[in-house]
């Protein structure tokens, strides 16, 4: 074998020698985690400003799904609805971790507008600086009993205009919803400050 050949086999030899199968690297997905209002809030406002530049929040509430474990001041889903004054519609956004259902899936996803005619309750995001972890430490320490007696119950979250104080309140909810809910919280979303507790 001439020296020429050598060299030329010589990349063939050291390929084979250092070649091995890989193993296969299974990448666990982690199980999905809730999130606060304000995270999710943010997201959809994102998504939302392409639709209408002028948008203000009417209403933003969480949603309860069952294989995500919950966790204090956080929720799996949420859905908000938008107003926009220029085009006098108004517009309803949903953001979930998982794929909860066929209308319910991960991701931010707008439902078709709808007509509004300016109510007044509408208010801006810049309003906002208590997120929902911060609103049910409040909430807690003004429920603390309620809580202690029903330590499973779930949590829900929503946000609006106050009907007493024009601010938009968090309102921290033992049970489904407010009308079926034996006592809320009433926490001010700008000043984080305890407001109400509404039975």
């Amino acid at each position: 074998m001439t020296r020429r050949d050598m060299f030329a086999i010589a990349p063939v030899v050291l390929l084979t020698g250092c070649s091995s199968p890989t193993p296969e690297v299974k990448v666990e997905k982690k199980p999905a985690e809730p999130v606060t209002g304000l995270h999710a809030l943010y997201a959809m406002y994102g998504k939302a400003r392409l639709w209408a530049p002028d948008i203000k929040i009417l209403r933003l509430s969480s949603i309860h799904i069952d294989k995500v474990k919950p966790e204090p001041g956080k929720a799996p889903a949420w859905q908000v609805v938008f107003a926009s004054e220029s085009l006098g519609q108004k517009r309803a956004y949903t953001y979930s971790v998982v794929d909860a259902s066929t209308t319910l899936r991960e991701g931010t996803f707008p439902e078709s507008p709808g007509s509004w005619s300016n109510d007044n309750r509408a208010f801006l995001i810049a309003a906002l600086r208590t997120d929902t972890d911060k609103a049910w430490e409040t909430a807690l320490k003004h429920a603390a009993d309620y809580a202690k007696k029903n330590p499973d119950m779930q949590i829900s979250y929503s946000l609006e205009l106050g009907r007493q104080i024009n601010e938009p309140m968090w309102r921290v909810i033992w049970g489904e919803s407010a009308t079926s809910s034996a006592i809320s919280i009433l926490v001010d979303a700008n000043t984080g400050d305890y407001v109400e507790t509404l039975h």
